[in-house]
């Protein structure tokens, strides 16, 4: 796998991701992001902010309890042999 990197916000600060899977629910694009290729890595699920027309995508991290469990299930069902805790 190939890492991606991503910068946060006004900040400047960059991170490098590996990129596990995507999906989109009601209309609105996620990844499933690891820092790691390690087999209990830990995972972050980021959400696209970006509007159509704009030169790169803008994402944040899920932190509402109720979309992460949601968005979770998905990725959990699309990924088999991954437990998402």
């Amino acid at each position: 796998m190939e890492k991606i990197r991503f910068s946060f916000g006004e900040t400047g600060e960059t991170a490098e991701f590996f990129v596990l899977e995507q999906t989109r629910i009601n209309g609105m694009n996620y990844i499933l992001v690891t820092d790691s290729e390690e087999d209990d890595a830990e995972a972050l699920i980021l959400k696209d902010l970006s509007q159509d027309g704009d030169k790169e995508a803008l994402y944040e991290i899920v932190e509402d309890d109720n979309e992460l469990e949601a968005v979770s299930k998905v990725f959990a069902e699309m990924l088999e042999d991954i437990e998402l805790v």
